[in-house]
């Protein structure tokens, strides 16, 4: 069974400038890379899980967007932090893009991406967990069943690591 560490992508792996589909708009959260290779040091596979209503909205398409994964993910391989799948909700209520204008069970804080990634790959849901920069994602990651973070910080090492070293000394995160 994979232990796996979910991370929203916006304002945990990347600044948050809204809705970024473009390289040359992207940047590295402080801390992220190294963080992201600890977590994989200390054994974790990472998934990307990520609402990008700005398909919906009509402001970049599937594969703009699947361009810049590919770029998120060729960088941080190169630090041996290779995300494992990166799962994605294009819908949003208030679209323009009639194909993705819908209420739908993958846009957090409904848990549809995390249960999907569950279904395709063998995880280990009580060594698990998700960390995202807003309240719906940690409801997500509950309603999957697995423990959910908060990261309000500006560096990502530096919020993680204490995460990772109760992980692997079996304990849980309550007081860190």
């Amino acid at each position: 069974m994979r232990k796996v560490l979910f991370l929203d992508r916006d304002g945990v792996i990347n600044v948050d400038v809204n809705y970024l589909y473009r390289i040359d708009d992207f940047a590295f959260v402080p801390g992220a890379p190294k963080a992201l290779a600890a977590a994989v040091q200390a054994g974790y596979d990472l998934i990307v899980v990520t609402n990008q209503s700005g398909i919906a909205r009509g402001y970049y398409t599937v594969e703009d967007m699947e361009r810049l994964h590919a770029y998120i993910n060729e960088e941080l391989t190169k630090v041996k932090a290779p995300i494992l799948a990166f799962y994605y909700c294009p819908h949003h209520v208030k679209g323009t893009v009639a194909a993705f204008t819908k209420d739908c069970d993958c846009r957090k804080p409904k848990p549809g991406m995390l249960l999907q990634a569950m279904k395709d790959y063998d995880i280990d849901k009580e060594n698990s967990f998700l960390v995202g920069d807003k309240p719906s994602d940690v409801t997500a990651a509950e309603a999957a069943g697995i423990e959910g973070y908060l990261f309000e910080g500006t560096d990502l090492y530096e919020f993680l690591a204490p995460f990772l070293e109760a992980k692997q000394k079996g304990q849980t995160h309550e007081g860190v």
